[in-house]
């Protein structure tokens, strides 16, 4: 065996162990504080809400752990299983060679991948969150959401992945810094046309009827310097009953957005709090932080891909024996997760860092003990666990947990 086919052997199942180990110890953990509010929880949380927090936390964590094994399943079946030298054995005769080809060798990936994870999808829908009371899709908006955005994502990625292919091919060496610059253009793009193009498709967004809450949120925005196209009310009652709220688009197509069920739950200085923290992210250039290091990251992969592209034993290592460039970004792009998935910590320590800077900015521009209140109130409504597994939060969390993020609020508060 080729040693990068036993150095990805070695990472993959690294990997899933870790993953597997993770899940074990989040279960465990909040089993186990299932029982006890925390003490700086315990006038704001019921002890009846803190259990439903605990068994729907470990209901998907159950599922999470059965994801896993099968996750690894499916790379191996496609690798060292021979699935990507057969899919591309079948299609060679039917299209040849050329760019079809690799669209369509990719395309079929992407549908068979989709498709293995699509019990799991509905098991979360209909079983976990049906079962926790927070589900309100129906089987028909289920699968009308399915097609729509398998519509959505043929319509967008088919000419981005043949503009890909076709730059591989013909711009020689250089290739990679051509496909990096149209993929950046392509998702500045996506980030444009999202609010007004692509969010309509899915949900209904309305003004803000609320003009006392309008007239608060307004000034807040002048006090911070902040200018959006309008303020938006989206239902996403019509398929959950989590609530939130967030910013969307770029330059003049910025909008703010109001979960319905957030506005029916927030008292108006709640809310105000919570857009304050949002317009942190915005305001200390999160937002752009966060586009920055994900091109820089894409450029880089790229160059990496550029590399093993051309090594010869890049291919056979992994079970395949004819290379070509659709191969060369199915391979990279099914083993990359393995190599980097230790990375995890990294990346959530940098975005609980933000969120942290956004509360503080929350914190100077509005009032600490109202988004106190507003955090309570979202943990509580959306069975968010107050004692996650602290090894677990650090690999996946991206929020920081209940306890710490209160506390520090609390402090400015005071």
């Amino acid at each position: 065996m080729h040693p990068f086919a036993l150095l990805f052997l070695a990472a993959l199942l690294a990997a899933t162990a870790v993953k597997a180990w993770l899940a074990l110890r989040h279960i465990g953990h909040v089993r186990a504080h299932r029982e006890q509010v925390p003490p700086e929880f315990a006038g704001e949380i019921p002890a009846a809400s803190h259990r439903t927090a605990a068994d729907y936390t470990v209901a998907k964590g159950r599922l999470e752990l059965a994801e896993i094994p099968l996750d690894a399943l499916v790379v191996l079946l496609l690798t060292f299983g021979g699935g990507l030298a057969w899919l591309d054995a079948a299609l060679r005769p039917l299209l040849g060679d050329g760019l079809l080809h690799g669209v369509a060798l990719i395309g079929s990936v992407v549908l068979l991948t989709s498709t293995v994870s699509l019990p799991a999808s509905l098991y979360r829908t209909f079983v976990i969150e049906q079962k926790f009371g927070f589900n309100k899709m129906t089987p028909a908006m289920f699968i009308s959401d399915l097609l729509r955005s398998a519509l959505l994502g043929t319509a967008l990625g088919l000419p981005l992945l043949a503009a890909v292919l076709w730059l591989m091919g013909a711009m020689g060496d250089a290739w990679w810094l051509y496909v990096w610059a149209v993929w950046v253009a392509f998702n500045l793009l996506v980030l444009a046309i999202y609010p007004t193009f692509i969010a309509p498709l899915f949900n209904k967004f309305s003004p803000l009827q609320d003009s006392a809450l309008e007239a608060r949120v307004r000034t807040l925005l002048e006090r911070c310097g902040f200018q959006a196209q309008g303020l938006f009310v989206m239902d996403g009652s019509r398929r959950s009953s989590h609530g939130n709220a967030y910013f969307t688009g770029l330059g003049r197509s910025k909008r703010i957005v109001f979960f319905d069920t957030l506005l029916a739950r927030l008292t108006p200085e709640e809310i105000e709090a919570v857009l304050a923290h949002e317009l942190g992210h915005f305001k200390l250039r999160h937002v752009a932080k966060r586009i920055a290091w994900t091109f820089a990251a894409s450029l880089a992969f790229l160059a990496v891909l550029a590399w093993l592209a051309a090594q010869p034993w890049f291919y056979g290592s992994l079970g395949v024996d004819r290379p070509s460039t659709a191969m060369a970004l199915l391979l990279f792009f099914t083993v990359l997760p393995s190599f980097t998935f230790l990375l995890s910590p990294l990346f959530a320590w940098y975005s609980r860092r933000h969120e942290f800077e956004a509360d503080h900015y929350a914190a100077r521009h509005a009032s600490a003990a109202d988004l106190v209140h507003a955090l309570v109130k979202l943990y509580k409504d959306n069975a968010s666990t107050l004692t996650p597994d602290p090894v677990h939060s650090m690999f996946y969390d991206s929020h920081p947990p209940a306890a710490i993020r209160i506390a520090r609020l609390q402090a400015a508060a005071q």
